[in-house]
């Protein structure tokens, strides 16, 4: 069993860390030399990587980054280049404008336009009521902090016909492309068609280190690469980051639907217990919320308990509500998650209050 420790802490099972093989430095790096031949050469992976991503995705071009903040700024930068204009749409809980500290403005003097409810999926009629011309539309799929919900693919797909009518470019974040996938009836790239530009992360469900690779047409690309430069990430040495990204796609990438199982059983089990319950009631993804009745600092304290007494690390961090006597945490589940039993995760959650 791989052991990662942390402040002191040792972590021997995790359901809110997806990532097995970052557990293990080892582990990896025996994966790591298993899979280069003594011919690798250190720019292979990074552009098998690019030709790989861009036939998934159904794109001409793709490019790596070493960050998917790298990549989405400066994405959104040549559509504004390209535009003439300098607002972006998004959902107002888009990773952009919440996890990023407002990079989009700091460095690209772009500004953010919400649009729709901060705690549910945008519609067409909430786009149309944006009266300013957009260099972009983002769309985060799936929407992460919301739950990781999906909006219906043709609903989708007339969101980003008229985004591109309004001579704006439709962006997809699928920093969690790969999971969503599995709640449409869909391939990757016919999902990818819908958006002029797409971005998707290296690590996550892929279980890699780190990185991003954006994809889309060859002059996008192009002009980012300019700004990928420009912003210092045009690392000769990425050669690892890729490689790694590599082995998640042959490894994890074809598990993504027995993800999206394991993550309905487990929610199926935890609304059917009662004491919590889940946003959606059944995950279209492997991604979803559980709901506590709970304030978030008890929530918080109790699962550090349960990890110092345990080894398990049940969440990350509980997200507050409006109601203080309620909150909510995030799982994702990987090759982690598979090691819990719906009934096991059931008794950690109900066992919180008595850990406080």
């Amino acid at each position: 069993m791989a052991i990662v420790s942390l402040g002191g802490m040792d972590i021997r099972r995790s359901l809110s860390q997806h990532s097995g093989p970052r557990k293990s430095p080892y582990e990896l790096t025996r994966r790591l030399a298993e899979y280069l031949t003594p011919e690798t050469r250190p720019e292979d992976p990074v552009r098998v990587l690019e030709q790989r991503v861009a036939g998934l995705l159904g794109k001409p071009a793709a490019l790596f980054f070493p960050s998917g903040t790298m990549a989405q700024q400066a994405v959104l930068r040549v559509h504004a280049e390209r535009t003439g204009r300098r607002a972006f749409a998004a959902h107002p809980q888009t990773h952009l404008h919440v996890w990023e500290n407002q990079g989009y403005n700091a460095l690209h003097d772009l500004w953010f336009h919400p649009v729709g409810d901060r705690n549910e999926l945008f519609g067409l009629d909430e786009l149309k009521a944006v009266h300013e011309p957009l260099a972009a539309v983002v769309f985060e799929l799936p929407q992460r902090d919301i739950g990781g919900v999906l909006p219906a693919f043709a609903d989708l797909a007339a969101q980003a016909q008229w985004v591109r009518a309004s001579g704006a470019a439709a962006h997809c974040d699928g920093a969690r492309l790969w999971e969503a996938q599995t709640g449409y009836d869909a391939t990757l790239a016919e999902i990818a068609a819908v958006f002029d530009t797409v971005y998707v992360s290296l690590y996550k469900g892929l279980e890699g280190v780190r990185g991003a690779v954006l994809a889309g047409d060859a002059e996008t690309i192009g002009q980012a690469s300019v700004w990928r430069r420009r912003m210092g990430g045009a690392i000769v040495d990425a050669w690892p980051l890729a490689a790694i990204a590599l082995m998640g796609l042959d490894a994890n990438l074809p598990r993504m639907a027995e993800f999206k199982r394991h993550a309905q059983a487990v929610a199926e089990a935890i609304n059917a217990d009662g004491f919590a319950h889940t946003t959606p009631d059944v995950p279209a993804t492997p991604l979803f919320h559980v709901h506590l009745p709970m304030s978030r600092h008890d929530a918080q304290r109790a699962a550090q308990n349960l990890l110092e007494e345990t080894g398990i690390r049940l969440f990350l961090h509980a997200r507050s509500n409006p109601d203080p006597r309620r909150c909510s945490f995030e799982v994702s589940v990987g090759i982690s998650g598979l090691e819990f039993t719906p009934h096991e995760v059931v008794e950690l959650i109900k066992g919180l209050p008595s850990r406080m």
